[in-house]
C-alpha cells in the first residue's frame, strides 16, 4: 500500500522546507562576519585548532552518553512507549513504534517538543537574572536541554540512539540544527548523504568529526548573550531584572524551537523513507 495522503501531505511538507534550507540567501553581514571568524581562528596554530575541537566533540560525546544512560531519559523512554500505547496495546519496545501512523508519532513527538521548549524557556530566564551560578551553567544546561530532546525524538520515531550509528547521527543532528541558517543546507544535505550510502545501521561508517569553525558561531552567540544579561541585570522592574530574564529566555526558546524543529523533520523523514522502502 502506498503513503496515506497525510503521511504524503508531510512528506511534501519536508521537501519544501528542504528546499527553503538550500534556497537561504545570507546578507553581507552574515558573510563579512563569518570571514572576520575564519581569519580570527585561523591566526591559531593548527595543533591548537584541532585540540579545541577534539575537546568539544570529546564533551559533546559524553554528555551524549551521560544524557542517554541517565535514569530520567530512561523514565522518558518508558513514557513514550506507554503512551503509544493508548494507540496500539502491544508495544514493548522503542522499535515498536514505528507500528503507529506518523499523526499518532506526531503528536507524541510535539509533547516532547513542547515540553523542552518550555524547559528552555524557564532555564533561561533563570540564567537571565544574572546570578554567576546559574549564568555560568547556562552553556551546559542548554546543551543537555537540547541533547536530550533530540533523543527522544528519534526514540518516538522508533529510533534507539544507544548504537554508534544513531548515537553519531543524533549529534549531527544536533550540530546541523545549532549552525547558522546560512549553512543548515550543507548540513542537512550531509545528513542525508549518510543516509543513503549507509549500508550498516548498526557500525558509524562516515565522519566522526562533529564540530569545526563553522559551528563556533552559536557558542559565541551564547557568550554574548551572557555579556548582553550581565549588562541588564542591574535594569530592575519592581525588583525584578525582567530585560535580562527575557533576553536570556527567548535566546534559549529559539535555540531549542530550531533544534527540535529539525529533528523532528529529520526523523519523520526516516520514519516516511523506511515506510516507502518496505512498501517497495
Amino acid at each position: 500500500m502506498p503513503l496515506t495522503d497525510r503521511e504524503a501531505m508531510i512528506l511534501n511538507e519536508i521537501r519544501n522546507w528542504e528546499k527553503s534550507l538550500q534556497d537561504f540567501v545570507p546578507n553581507d553581514f552574515q558573510l563579512t562576519y563569518e570571514k572576520y571568524l575564519h581569519h580570527s581562528f585561523s591566526l591559531l596554530p593548527e595543533k591548537v585548532q584541532r585540540q579545541f575541537f577534539s575537546v568539544i566533540d570529546s564533551w559533546l560525546f559524553h554528555l551524549h552518553s551521560m544524557i542517554q544512560g541517565s535514569q530520567l531519559q530512561m523514565d522518558a523512554k518508558e513514557r513514550i512507549i506507554s503512551s503509544g500505547r493508548i494507540f496500539h496495546k502491544d508495544l514493548e519496545k522503542i522499535s515498536d513504534l514505528k507500528k503507529l501512523n506518523i499523526e499518532q508519532l506526531q503528536y507524541i513527538a510535539e509533547q516532547q517538543i513542547a515540553r523542552h521548549r518550555f524547559y528552555s524557556f524557564a532555564q533561561g530566564g533563570l540564567a537571565g537574572t544574572g546570578g554567576p551560578l546559574l549564568l555560568s551553567t547556562d552553556i551546559p544546561a542548554i546543551a543537555v536541554i537540547n541533547l536530550r530532546v533530540v533523543q527522544l525524538i528519534a526514540m518516538t520515531y522508533g529510533v534507539e540512539v544507544n548504537t554508534p550509528f544513531e548515537m553519531m547521527t543524533s549529534l549531527k543532528v544536533f550540530h546541523t540544527a545549532t549552525l547558522p541558517p546560512r549553512l543548515q543546507g550543507e548540513g542537512w544535505t550531509s545528513l542525508m548523504e549518510e543516509l543513503d550510502f549507509q549500508e550498516d545501521f548498526y557500525f558509524y561508517e562516515g565522519n566522526e568529526e562533529i564540530t569545526d569553525i563553522t559551528w563556533l558561531e552559536q557558542p559565541i552567540q551564547q557568550l554574548m548573550k551572557a555579556l548582553v544579561i550581565t549588562l541588564f541585570r542591574k535594569k530592575m522592574i519592581q525588583g525584578i531584572p525582567l530585560v535580562s530574564m527575557a533576553i536570556g529566555a527567548g535566546a534559549n526558546y529559539q535555540l531549542t524551537r530550531k533544534v527540535t524543529e529539525i529533528a523532528h523533520k529529520y526523523y519523520q523523514l526516516r520514519y516516511l523513507r523506511e515506510k516507502e522502502e518496505s512498501i517497495g
